[in-house]
């Protein structure tokens, strides 16, 4: 059934609101499952992935836990804790394994246009520091999803890894590595305009770009109507969808709370900006070939964990470091000062009221980061490469986060740091809340709608699923040959055996 309109009014079987790498990727699960199904797509801006799934508004890094320590806490005990980075890693996997469908499949033909492997390294200095990433690199290197990590304190091997890091270091420092050659860098923005390209090129799927979703409400016939309005022609028109997907970044909150469904009730947001300095000088780019991951400061958010990092966008490379966090009560980067104030309400003043007192860290610590000099930036810069001369870098603004913020009975509210799908009982719409490891775990977190939306027709879409993602319905964790059966397959098929 293909999309029908008629005057001001069309129909769907799926709106998907957003153009981002979320949108593309159930949209392409949505496509291959049940390909009679008419589906539109809205997005506000000229084209898709121009928000927080482009390549410049994220650090593209293909989060596996492989160097982001912020996955693995350390206990009061000082045992480093791995199951977060193991469920992490097992997600990324589970996206590999559906980036490696569409290869196999032709629907997108040639995987280096989006992913490239990049050595994964966590780098920390200090006796303390070194003796937890010590402790870390002991406990994951254990686990098959960790194999091949390497570890070393000694500053010729260190050198070898990343010789832009340790050039000019002053000797005697205390220095430790991990490094991991299963890392990637990963251009979400280039994966979901290939996605979106497929989903357009097909009868059944419309793509509507410079189209604002309004409002969205939930009517006696069963459907969903969706008010959208054309931008560039300025009227409005209604559609009607069987089931309706919010996956517009920072912007699918207040569209959630439209929604008017109970799941909705007491979510708020807390928006969060990041920058970057980004190397302007060839030489310096071409000596660096790492995403390094360094430990976050005291009460900063997840996605500020600082990190130098390559990037490969549009077949260039680029080097990056940061973010620098900041403040702005936009939930999108090309959204309203009012996005904040205006999801405020009765059902989430309380929630965010218990959060704003119980984190004055993280207050603290974006004050601190909002007030920064560009001098306090570069010497931040300096604790990866020392020599760093501010003529070489310039500041560019990344893209917004947006926590999700929660009623909690015992504490009011909770800021969470993560994804969260959330979903009408009845699975007739969708939203996803949240930020990192966010794009990395696209397709696992799809399955998740996919499974709490459309549950009597798993049983149907079960071989289908499979064939996209094997492991479906497995843990890798608990089946090491299937584990390393996939990874080497995926490895190949996505062309990432060439550093």
């Amino acid at each position: 059934m293909s999309s029908i309109t008629t005057g001001t009014a069309s129909s769907a079987d799926v709106v998907l609101i957003g153009g981002g790498v979320m949108s593309a990727t159930l949209g392409a699960f949505l496509r291959q499952l049940q390909p009679d199904w008419s589906i539109s797509i809205f997005e506000r801006l000229d084209n898709v992935a121009e928000e927080s799934s482009d390549a410049w508004n994220n650090a593209g890094t293909g989060h596996s836990a492989l160097c982001e320590l912020n996955y693995t806490p350390q206990q009061a005990d000082g045992h480093v804790d791995i199951s977060k980075a193991v469920v992490v890693n097992e997600a990324f996997q589970v996206s590999r394994q559906f980036w490696s469908y569409l290869a196999e499949t032709g629907i997108v033909a040639n995987p280096r246009d989006f992913i490239t492997p990049v050595p994964h390294m966590s780098f920390v200095w200090g006796d303390a520091n070194t003796e937890f990433l010590r402790k870390r690199y002991e406990a994951l290197s254990q686990h098959p999803l960790f194999e091949g990590m390497e570890y070393s304190e000694d500053p010729a091997q260190l050198a070898q890894w990343m010789p832009l890091v340790m050039k000019a270091r002053k000797p005697g420092q205390k220095l430790a590595v991990t490094r991991s050659l299963n890392g990637t860098d990963v251009n979400f923005g280039a994966l979901t305009r290939l996605l979106f390209g497929y989903l357009a090129s097909t009868p059944a799927c419309t793509l509507h770009t410079r189209h604002e979703v309004l409002d969205l409400k939930k009517e006696p016939d069963g459907l969903w109507h969706v008010k959208v309005q054309d931008l560039r022609q300025n009227t409005q028109r209604t559609v009607k969808a069987k089931f309706v997907f919010v996956g517009g970044g920072g912007g699918a909150l207040p569209l959630l709370q439209k929604s008017g469904i109970p799941e909705a009730r007491g979510v708020g947001g807390f928006p969060v900006s990041g920058q970057f300095l980004r190397c302007k000088n060839p030489d310096i780019i071409s000596q660096h070939h790492a995403k390094v991951y360094g430990k976050a400061s005291v009460g900063a958010p997840p996605m500020s964990v600082p990190h130098l990092d390559t990037r490969v966008i549009n077949g260039q490379r680029a080097l990056l470091f940061g973010p620098y966090a900041g403040f702005s009560t936009r939930f999108l980067k090309q959204g309203s000062l009012m996005d904040l104030p205006k999801s405020i309400n009765g059902g989430n003043l309380g929630a965010m009221l218990a959060v704003a007192k119980d984190n004055w860290p993280l207050t603290r610590y974006l004050i601190q980061q909002v007030m920064q000099s560009n001098d306090e930036r570069m010497n931040a810069l300096r604790d990866f490469v020392p020599d760093a001369k501010s003529e070489d870098w310039e500041l560019v603004t990344a893209g917004q986060r947006v926590q999700v913020i929660k009623k909690d009975a015992k504490k009011g509210g909770v800021l969470q740091f993560g994804t969260e799908v959330v979903a009408s009982k009845d699975g007739s719409i969708a939203a996803l809340l949240g930020a990192s490891p966010g794009a990395s775990t696209a397709a696992p977190i799809m399955l998740t709608v996919l499974e709490k939306c459309f549950a009597s027709k798993l049983a149907e879409w079960e071989p289908k699923l499979k064939a996209m993602v094997p492991s479906y319905g497995q843990k890798l964790s608990d089946n090491l040959d299937l584990c390393k059966t996939l990874r080497d397959k995926t490895t190949q098929t996505l062309k990432l055996q060439d550093l």
